[in-house]
C-alpha cells in the first residue's frame, strides 16, 4: 500500500492539481486507475518546501529529519541506516538539498561517519534560483571540539564546514579547527552551545533554511529551548528492544510540545511524517 493521507478534507480541497498535498497516493503516487509511479524529486521538494519567508527580514526556519522504529529506538547498534528505507533515504536527500544548511551533533558526526554534503544536478537550477549554494554546508555542534579534522568533512567540503561552539572552548582546539578550514561560530557563553544564539549566528550567515539531522541529545536540547520549528520523522515498521536512544534526549519539558501534522506519506509499511509547530 502506497498513498498519501490528507491532513484534512479542507488540506486537501485547496492543495492545488497535481500538487504532492493533493494527490491520493505516497512516496509512489497513483495518478489514475492501474497507475502507480514514483514521485519524481521534484514533487518531494515540493511536498517539503521551506515556507515562504515574510516580506523583510527572513525568519529562520529550522526543521529535524529522524527516523524511528516502532519501539522508538533511534538507532540499531549505534546507527540509524538499519532501520532505515531507500525511500527513507531520498526523503532525507531531498531535505538536504531544500536546506542552506545541516546542523548536526559532534557525537553523531562521530557514530555515523558524517561526509560534507555533495552537490546535486537535479536540484543545481533549484538552489541557484533560491540563492544557495551548490550543497549545503554541515554545521558541527560541540563545546569540546574535539573532532577528527582530518576527516573529508574538513579536508574536502564543497563549501567549508561550520562548528558552533561556546566562548569557553579550549583556544587550541579552536586554532587547530580553523586550520583544517572549517569556520568556528560562538553560539554561547559557555562552554556548551545555546541553541537560541545557534540558530541566530546561522541566520546571520544568511542560513535561514535550517536542517538538523540529530542526534538525540542535541534534538533534545533544540526542543527544550523550543526553536524546533517542524520535525520530519520516519516511522520504521521495525522492532529493535534494546537501549537504543530515542529521538530526542536529555532532561524532558515541563509541558509536552503539541505539533500539528502537515502530512503523511505511507510506502512498505514505513510513515513519513511531517509536522510544524502551530
Amino acid at each position: 500500500m502506497r498513498r498519501l493521507f490528507p491532513v484534512t478534507e479542507e488540506t486537501a480541497a485547496q492543495a492545488p492539481a497535481g500538487s504532492p498535498e493533493g494527490e491520493t497516493a505516497g512516496a509512489h503516487a497513483a495518478h489514475g486507475p492501474g497507475e502507480n509511479r514514483e514521485w519524481s524529486l521534484a514533487e518531494l521538494a515540493a511536498a517539503y518546501a521551506y515556507p515562504e519567508p515574510a516580506p523583510g527580514a527572513p525568519r529562520p526556519w529550522l526543521r529535524a529529519n529522524m527516523v524511528s522504529s516502532l519501539d522508538g529506538a533511534a538507532q540499531h547498534e549505534g546507527r540509524s541506516q538499519p532501520i532505515s528505507s531507500a525511500t527513507d533515504m531520498r526523503i532525507f536527500g531531498t531535505l538536504r538539498a531544500l536546506a542552506d544548511v545541516v546542523v548536526v551533533g559532534a557525537e553523531t558526526v562521530r557514530q555515523e561517519g558524517y561526509r560534507p554534503a555533495r552537490a546535486r544536478a537535479e536540484f543545481a537550477g533549484a538552489r541557484e534560483a533560491a540563492g544557495q549554494g551548490p550543497a549545503p554546508a554541515i554545521a558541527v555542534v560541540s563545546a569540546s571540539l574535539e573532532l577528527d579534522f582530518t576527516l573529508p568533512l574538513f579536508t574536502s567540503p564543497l563549501v567549508p564546514t561550520l562548528i558552533l561552539t561556546g566562548a569557553a572552548a579550549a583556544p587550541d582546539r579552536v586554532a587547530a579547527a580553523e586550520k583544517a578550514g572549517a569556520r568556528v561560530l560562538i553560539a554561547g557563553a559557555g562552554m556548551g552551545v545555546e541553541p537560541a544564539r545557534a540558530v541566530q549566528a546561522l541566520a546571520g550567515l544568511g542560513h535561514t533554511r535550517l536542517l538538523t539531522e540529530g542526534g538525540p541529545r542535541l534534538l533534545g536540547q533544540l526542543i527544550a529551548a523550543e526553536v524546533l520549528d517542524e520535525l520530519c520523522l520516519t516511522v520504521s515498521p521495525t522492532l529493535t528492544a534494546g537501549s537504543a536512544q530515542r529521538i530526542a534526549g536529555g532532561p524532558s519539558v515541563a509541558v509536552p510540545h503539541r505539533f500539528e501534522l502537515v502530512s503523511l506519506l505511507e510506502e512498505d509499511g514505513f510513515l513519513f511524517g511531517r509536522y510544524r509547530r502551530p
